[in-house]
C-alpha cells in the first residue's frame, strides 16, 4: 500500500514539475542571457538576430557569466532610467485613480439600489470585456480633443476609468452582510463611515487583489504608450527595446530582467489575497 501511494505520489510530482519548469524556463531563460558576454550571446543566437540559418543553442548555466550588460544598462543607459520612472509614475498615478474611482462604484454597485443600476452594471460588464483595439479610436479622438495626446495624462485617464477593477472589488463587497451595516446605522453611522469603517476592511482583499492585478496590467502597457505618446521621453520601460539587434541583445535580456523585478515582488506580496479572491469568486452564498 505504502508503495502504491509512493509511486502515484511521485507520478503526481513529476506531473506537476514540468509545467512549472515550462512556466518558469523563460525567466531562466532571460536570467541566464543577461549573464552572458556577447561572443556567447553572438555564438547563441546569431541564426535568429543575423539572419542566418541553423538552429539557436542555449544554456541555462552560462560559460563565463559576466555582469557586464547589467552595468552597461545601470551605468551607460541614461534613457533606461528615464523609461523605468516613467513606468513607476504612470503605474502608481492610475493605481491611486483607480483607488478614488473604482472604490466608491464598486460599493455602489453592490450596496446601493437606484434607477438603471442594473443596466448600468450590464455595460459595465461590456466595456469590460471589449479590448482596447476596439475602442482605441474613440479614445485617441476624445484625448485629441482634450488635447491631451502627447502627454502621460492620455494613458492614465483611460486606464484610471478602468471597469475591470470596479467588477473585481465588486464581488468582495457583495459578500460584505448587510445586518453588519444596519447595525452600524443602527449605532448613528452614517454611509461615509459605514464605507470606511464596514465595507473597506471587509472589503480590502479584493482592493488589494484589484491593485495587484493592475499592477501586472500596467506595468507591462504597450498599446497605448504606442498609439497616443509620440514623444519617446514619456515611454515606459515596456517600450525600451523596440527594436533588438545582435548588439544590444545583452542589453535586452538586462532590461528585461530588471522589468520583471518589481512585477514580482508585487505578486509575491499580494499572492495571498489573490488566492483569497479566488476562493471568493468560487464560493456561492
Amino acid at each position: 500500500m505504502k508503495k502504491r501511494f509512493s509511486i502515484r505520489k511521485l507520478l503526481v510530482i513529476g506531473f506537476l514539475t514540468l509545467p512549472a519548469f515550462a512556466a518558469c524556463y523563460p525567466i531562466l531563460f532571460l536570467l541566464a542571457g543577461s549573464l552572458m558576454g556577447r561572443d556567447e550571446l553572438k555564438a547563441n543566437l546569431s541564426p535568429v538576430l543575423s539572419g542566418g540559418t541553423g538552429f539557436i543553442r542555449w544554456s541555462l548555466l552560462p560559460a563565463y557569466p559576466t555582469l557586464r550588460e547589467w552595468v552597461r544598462l545601470l551605468l551607460d543607459t541614461p534613457e533606461a532610467f528615464v523609461m523605468f520612472w516613467n513606468s513607476v509614475k504612470m503605474t502608481l498615478a492610475i493605481l491611486a485613480g483607480q483607488l478614488l474611482v473604482g472604490v466608491p462604484a464598486a460599493w455602489g454597485f453592490a450596496k446601493y439600489r437606484f434607477p438603471g443600476k442594473k443596466i448600468f452594471f450590464t455595460v459595465y460588464i461590456i466595456l469590460m470585456m471589449m479590448p482596447f483595439q476596439v475602442l482605441m479610436l474613440s479614445e485617441y479622438l476624445v484625448l485629441d480633443g482634450m488635447r491631451l495626446l502627447d502627454h502621460p495624462l492620455s494613458v492614465i485617464l483611460p486606464a484610471v476609468f478602468s471597469t475591470f477593477p470596479v467588477f473585481i472589488m465588486y464581488r468582495f463587497f457583495c459578500g460584505v452582510p448587510d445586518a453588519i451595516i444596519e447595525s452600524a446605522k443602527i449605532d448613528g453611522a452614517g454611509h461615509l463611515k459605514v464605507f470606511l469603517h464596514v465595507g473597506l476592511p471587509i472589503g480590502s482583499a479584493g482592493v488589494i487583489s484589484a491593485l495587484v492585478l493592475g499592477f501586472l496590467e500596467y506595468w507591462n502597457l504597450i498599446e497605448q504608450p504606442l498609439a497616443f505618446l509620440k514623444d519617446k521621453s514619456l515611454w515606459p520601460m515596456s517600450l525600451f527595446l523596440p527594436n533588438i539587434d545582435l548588439s544590444r541583445a545583452g542589453l535586452a535580456f538586462a532590461a528585461s530582467v530588471s522589468m520583471l523585478i518589481p512585477a514580482f515582488f508585487v505578486f509575491l506580496g499580494g499572492q495571498d489575497y489573490l488566492e483569497q479572491g479566488i476562493m471568493a469568486g468560487a464560493v456561492k452564498e
